[in-house]
């Protein structure tokens, strides 16, 4: 018995020539596109403007492998974070962040990590596949919904932070992000759409060269290749150098401000060499930084600076008019801010 394609795998035009090959017209293949991604169908039973025959002839034919929130977890703060299970058995975590204004989705990319930071706790885990953009988009979908009924308004921004590295899944968010911000799909401004990288040249290149519209953050942590490297050991195959070069490749492209997310760690990175050096990094392409605080994974190996070392960068960073924000984490309650996503749920 051959295995059951996913219909979400089709362009428009194939499920168009699906139903032309099946003595049926080319527009139901539109009313069946416009079910799976504008309207999220997890069931070809919803697509209740076809008929009972033509759903069994899907249901005959194909397969959604849709999501499901296996737990949800609320947060005194308003945070949610939901553990997500996929079809495979398989369990990512992505996390509603609300403010007065907006409400965020951190979004996951990768079931577990390609890279290996020390601070993180999804670097913790084994890799073990990347996700479908299907999957990345079923995420976005579902906090969208959790935002319309816990906030009373749609989603507004999206932030890949979630786990895994994006850009050692980029065909697939790139795929993602082109239905998540398609009017056929959820219709979202790609400007409200931020990908966070801890740094792969290569691909930022290319995505400069791809013409994307969405934002750039990179995880910097140190702009000193010793120090980076001791927590963020993959620095060694793509040193500070190579990064620099592509983030200027990037601006030159794109014309886009980039953002640096930084924590400062006690004993770490909180010298006045750290803060010249970060300085100096800032100065070769427009940016802005927000310092995040950190969020303990349970080692004691990495301790919060003290305030002093970050309005020691802060006054620094300003001085030399590098606009810098603090960035104070939600949800810690329940494991879901920053650096915490490692399926404890």
């Amino acid at each position: 018995m051959s295995k059951k394609k996913d219909i979400r795998a089709l362009t428009k035009e194939q499920l168009r020539d699906f139903f032309v090959k099946n003595n049926d017209k080319a527009f139901r293949g539109n009313q069946v596109y416009e079910w799976l991604w504008h309207k999220v169908a997890h069931s070809f039973d919803d697509m209740t403007n076809l008929s009972k025959e033509t759903r069994k002839m899907l249901d005959d034919n194909f397969v959604i492998n849709h999501i499901l929130v296996d737990t949800m977890q609320r947060s005194k703060d308003g945070t949610i974070k939901n553990a997500i299970k996929l079809h495979d058995g398989l369990i990512v975590e992505s996390v509603l962040i609300p403010t007065e204004k907006r409400t965020t989705a951190c979004v996951s990319s990768q079931v577990g990590c390609s890279l290996d930071c020390k601070f993180c706790a999804t670097a913790r885990l084994k890799r073990m596949r990347n996700l479908n953009a299907d999957e990345i988009y079923d995420q976005v979908a579902a906090i969208d919904k959790q935002s319309r009924l816990y906030h009373n308004h749609k989603l507004s921004n999206i932030v890949f932070m979630g786990m895994g590295e994006p850009l050692m899944n980029y065909n697939n968010v790139i795929k993602a992000i082109d239905k998540i911000t398609s009017p056929e799909g959820l219709g979202m401004a790609a400007r409200r759409i931020t990908v966070s990288t801890s740094g792969v040249p290569k691909i930022i290149k290319k995505m400069a060269d791809d013409e994307v519209r969405f934002n750039l953050a990179v995880s910097l942590h140190s702009a000193i290749d010793e120090v980076r490297t001791s927590i963020m050991p993959f620095n060694s195959t793509f040193p500070l150098k190579d990064l620099k070069e592509s983030l200027e490749y990037w601006y030159e492209k794109t014309n886009k401000t980039i953002t640096y997310e930084y924590v400062v760690w006690n004993g770490i990175n909180d010298k006045k060499e750290d803060i010249d050096a970060l300085v100096k990094f800032c100065q070769y392409v427009p940016c802005k930084v927000n310092l995040i605080e950190y969020n303990p994974i349970d080692d004691g190996e990495f301790q919060q600076a003290s305030e002093r070392a970050l309005n020691n960068y802060i006054s620094n960073l300003e001085m030399n008019d590098i606009v810098v924000n603090v960035r104070r984490s939600r949800g810690k309650d329940i494991d879901a801010a920053c650096g915490q996503l490692a399926n404890k749920s």
